[in-house]
């Protein structure tokens, strides 16, 4: 269900340099989770299309969502300086999230899953809500999250559901490279792959599952969001019945695909 509607914001702050935390109030929580996004829009009426984030996490209680997003540009830039109190417009929830009891069973035979979270940058912040989703249903998790830097933002809030570690690209914590370095190095096995982050590494991790299953949320620019526009398409295996193509909308058919299942 899309719907457009006015949400009330709770809380801002910066966790790291361009890097904001925004929780909202809004009855979309009620049907948000993990791997799914919000569009929201800014006050420039020439700006139509509202701005995809995707959501960090949904509170206990179904009643607000907190966006952990960065700065990148005019309309980001105005969300920066929402705050407590401020009427904010939500088009949601968008998108195809991760499916918690596909993956709960993956193993097929009742013994409990291992799945490995893999988030890199601004793909960490969707990984949150689905290590909760995840230790909630009995699966054993385990998050690898890579950084630029020492200003490892969430790092610490994986710890209530994960067996955590970290990977920075200078090294000034954790593993020294990227996510995949960290998991060879800490010599993690694993059930399921589940990985948000830039377009290289996702390639990379799908090469790394090898014939084990992956579930990736591909980042990619959408204008629209409901799949409309057609700007944000990605290459598939198998053929859209509908458009006879082997295309997928990541706004509509994703963001969260099958590895196996789309060439990237």
């Amino acid at each position: 269900m899309k719907s457009k509607t006015k949400g009330k914001v709770l809380s801002q702050k910066e966790l790291a340099p361009g890097i904001f935390d925004l929780k909202i109030e809004t009855v979309l929580a009620q049907q948000a989770r993990s791997g799914q996004f919000v569009g929201v829009y800014t006050r420039d009426a020439s700006a139509l299309l509202p701005r995809p984030i995707s959501i960090c996490e949904v509170s206990a209680d179904k009643k607000s969502i907190r966006l952990v997003y960065r700065v990148a540009g005019k309309g980001t830039g105005e969300f920066s300086s929402l705050k407590e109190g401020d009427d904010v417009t939500l088009l949601g929830v968008l998108g195809n999230g991760y499916d918690i009891r596909k993956i709960a069973d993956i193993k097929g035979d009742g013994t409990q899953t291992k799945a490995l979270l893999l988030g890199g940058g601004i793909g960490i912040p969707p990984m949150l809500e689905l290590a909760g989703e995840l230790a909630a249903a009995g699966v054993k998790v385990v998050s690898v999250m890579g950084y630029r830097d020492d200003k490892t933002f969430l790092l610490d809030e994986f710890t209530k559901y994960s067996e955590t570690y970290v990977a920075t690209e200078d090294g000034s914590l954790g593993t020294k490279g990227n996510v995949l370095d960290a998991v060879r190095e800490e010599n993690l096995d694993f059930d399921v792959i589940c990985a948000c982050g830039p377009m290289p590494m996702l390639r990379a991790i799908k090469s790394f599952a090898g014939e084990k299953p992956a579930f990736i949320s591909l980042e990619e620019r959408m204008a629209c969001g409901v799949g409309a526009c057609l700007g944000c398409v990605v290459g598939t295996v198998r053929e859209d019945h509908h458009s006879h193509v082997n295309n997928a909308r990541i706004c509509t058919d994703g963001p969260v695909f099958e590895a196996s299942e789309v060439d990237i």
